[in-house]
């Protein structure tokens, strides 16, 4: 048994786990296993440690399944696209679950808000942080009820927000963010956030409304494995990746001297 740890560009992709008719995460890293002959379908033992939603991105997304000894992060890249980036792995035993063996999930939202107030931001985390019913916060019915750590640091004209915990109900994370933006704006009072996590139902315009997907990523999956990183794999990916920043750092200049000019 072997894990891998996957980096990826979400914004291609309409999220990591297979659905029929769309691109994803999941049928890449299948296409390019059986491109290898390592498997024609679903490796025997295959797990992922979650789904992450349609343009959500990825630096610790954790696949395991029954792998030969010749396979590393950089024969996996060669049959992956540019986008989806092995870049390091670990050996596990064979009863290994990449999904229930997880003992946390790391998530960092990049929030654009320039204006925002970072004691406020703080306050509303502090709030949700420990175990709470986050019923409000996920269309979910079940599973609602997590143990959330909370950070939050300013970081120019951005909030970057982390939350950790064993699992994530639906759209927990974006949600959050979502609540913590609005406070830390002065768009809703801090009370809100106790109305959040009351046992009575949220509906219509008092419902959180979960913040956009692309600036989320998944940074971290716990396990007790010792993840070797490949060199070769890291460097591919590092390419890629800051090919990825330049591209879209110059698009954001073009976008503010359009914006500067027909003002």
């Amino acid at each position: 048994m072997r894990a891998f740890r996957i980096a990826y560009d979400g914004r291609p992709f309409h999220g990591f786990q297979r659905q029929p008719d769309v691109r994803t995460v999941e049928d890449e890293l299948l296409a390019a296993l059986a491109a290898l002959g390592v498997s024609d379908g679903v490796p025997k033992s295959y797990a992922a440690a979650g789904r992450t939603d349609a343009g959500v991105s990825a630096v610790a997304q954790t696949v395991a399944f029954a792998a030969p000894d010749w396979l590393t992060p950089a024969a996996l890249n060669s049959e992956l696209p540019a986008s989806v980036r092995a870049w390091a792995s670990a050996d596990a035993p064979p009863s290994f679950h990449a999904t229930h063996d997880a003992r946390f999930r790391e998530y960092t939202y990049h929030c654009y808000a320039p204006t925002a107030s970072l004691p406020l931001a703080k306050d509303a985390l502090d709030r949700l942080s420990g175990e709470h019913d986050f019923h409000n916060l996920t269309p979910d019915d079940e599973g609602t009820v997590r143990d959330l750590s909370t950070d939050v640091l300013r970081d120019g004209d951005y909030l970057v927000v982390t939350l950790r915990a064993g699992g994530f109900a639906r759209n927990l994370v974006r949600r959050v963010v979502s609540l913590v933006h609005a406070v830390a704006t002065g768009d809703a009072p801090t009370s809100k956030v106790e109305r959040v996590l009351s046992p009575e139902p949220l509906d219509g315009p008092e419902g959180v409304e979960p913040a956009p997907a692309h600036p989320l990523v998944l940074t971290d999956v716990g396990y007790a494995l010792d993840f070797d990183v490949d060199a070769e794999a890291a460097a591919s990916a590092g390419e890629v990746f800051d090919e990825l920043r330049a591209e879209r750092a110059t698009g954001a200049r073009v976008a503010g001297e359009i914006t500067d000019r027909v003002r």
